[in-house]
């Protein structure tokens, strides 16, 4: 269960995602692959299932996650690369990149507008001149915009956050994560994030429902 801090749940569709094959992906995301070149940096790996298409494939790749128990399942799925690592702890020790992957939304670990450019200015230090990020989003604003959903918007704004800032925490029987901030955006606030961080999009891969991938790369 994903619960937020305003007390809305929301059920998760279980381990079927985490471990689907590529014959099963979305279509944007099998199509939002085909961008993946040279070395890969997987950030949000978990069970590995994007980095270990991409391994299979012949790339070079580094899954990174903050879930012990994800570093666990990926190096006991094949993952060569694997570490217990945060999009916080970043740096040049870990080489150059090509490509950096932030599928499965994961453009929300950014968390918010400030700390996602201070990143997207470090992942410059990271990548080779023609890297490029693939980066998962959902766009909140897509209609029709449950009550629940416009409401929380609303008290973002009040509190100073975009509208799609979640607070959240993962639940399961007995077991929580510590809150944490996740950041959803539209096409066009992804765009006015990258503004001035040396990254720009050159392309949306649209899905069947609010989610997206962009094609990002250096400007």
């Amino acid at each position: 269960m994903v619960e937020r801090d305003d007390g809305f749940i929301e059920a998760y569709d279980g381990p079927r995602g985490y471990l689907s094959q590529y014959k099963d992906w979305p279509a944007h995301e099998s199509t939002g692959l085909r961008y993946a070149r040279g070395r890969v940096l997987d950030i949000g790996c978990g069970a590995g299932r994007h980095s270990l298409y991409l391994q299979k494939k012949g790339h070079d790749v580094l899954g990174i996650d903050i879930s012990p128990q994800a570093v666990r399942v990926s190096k006991e799925r094949g993952l060569d690369d694997v570490r217990l690592m945060s999009i916080d702890q970043l740096g040049p020790r870990l080489g150059k990149f090509d490509t950096i992957l932030m599928l499965g939304n994961n453009f929300g670990l950014f968390q918010n507008r400030l700390k996602a450019q201070r990143l997207l200015r470090r992942l410059l230090s990271l990548t080779s001149p023609r890297a490029r990020i693939i980066a998962q989003s959902r766009d909140i604003y897509s209609r029709p915009i449950d009550r629940a959903h416009r409401r929380y918007h609303e008290m973002n704004r009040r509190r100073g956050r975009m509208p799609g800032q979640v607070r959240i925490r993962v639940r399961y029987h007995q077991y929580a994560t510590p809150w944490f901030d996740y950041l959803l955006v539209s096409k066009k606030e992804m765009k006015h994030i990258l503004d001035g961080t040396g990254w720009k999009v050159v392309r949306f891969i649209k899905s069947q429902d609010p989610r997206y991938i962009a094609i990002i790369e250096r400007s």
